[in-house]
């Protein structure tokens, strides 16, 4: 599920010059597709310093699952929603404890996110959505500059799933930062958790944006509950992991 050794699971500390060498981690995942059938694009940014460690939350996010018999299984939302997948032979109840189990998880991780949300009627195609995230994710960058300006190294982990989403990240990271600061890895979500955490919160904010403008499906009611359940139970949690 989290292989011990990937990015998103442990943290390492390098030595640099007789001091530690200061990284920090950015996992990516969108919602939405880029053939411009979804009426939102959704853009979640994850970031973590690898000071912290993530062994501990590793491992009491494991022994939960061993705890409610849950198979260990790496998280994927839609998936999960909707019973398809690793999770197809799997009863709704249970679907709802991995859920669950997980948003727990999330809540302790020692993180941040930014989240970035945009109507497709109102950005056009393709070409101006790839604009508008890149000057938004530089926006980002230089609001924070001094914060990611500490880091000697940032890791950027994405699985390359939309080209949009990676011509865009890697315009707007190369612009702000220094380019030789700068490291893309490609990942497979299955192997990191921070990649599955990353998941789990466009997922939410994407929700959260359909009970706002109530097109909640009959799907996102019984996962979550009504508008006032999710809002009270799932956003006000996560709101504070926000980085701006």
């Amino acid at each position: 599920m989290f292989p011990p050794s990937s990015g998103g699971v442990s943290s390492r500390i390098f030595l640099y010059l007789g001091g530690a060498l200061r990284e920090i981690s950015i996992f990516v995942d969108e919602s939405g597709g880029q053939d411009g059938h979804s009426k939102y694009y959704v853009l979640t940014l994850v970031f973590h310093d690898q000071s912290f460690s993530l062994e501990e939350h590793l491992i009491r996010h494991r022994k939960g699952l061993a705890d409610r018999n849950l198979d260990e299984v790496p998280f994927h939302a839609g998936p999960i929603m909707t019973g398809h997948d690793d999770f197809e032979y799997m009863d709704f109840e249970t679907r709802k404890s991995h859920l669950t189990l997980f948003f727990i998880s999330v809540q302790k991780l020692p993180i941040t996110y930014q989240t970035f949300l945009y109507k497709r009627k109102e950005v056009g195609g393709s070409t101006q959505l790839a604009t508008k995230m890149k000057r938004d994710i530089i926006t980002l960058l230089f609001d924070n500059l001094e914060f990611f300006q500490s880091y000697d190294k940032v890791k950027i982990y994405y699985d390359n799933g939309q080209e949009i989403v990676a011509h865009a990240l890697r315009g707007a990271v190369e612009y702000a930062l220094s380019k030789e600061s700068v490291l893309f890895r490609k990942t497979n979500a299955a192997d990191f958790m921070l990649a599955q955490a990353a998941d789990m919160l466009c997922t939410l904010e994407l929700t959260a944006e359909k009970y706002r403008n109530k097109e909640a499906t009959r799907t996102d009611i019984k996962m979550f509950g009504n508008a006032h359940a999710f809002k009270n139970n799932y956003m006000k949690a996560i709101k504070r992991k926000r980085l701006s």
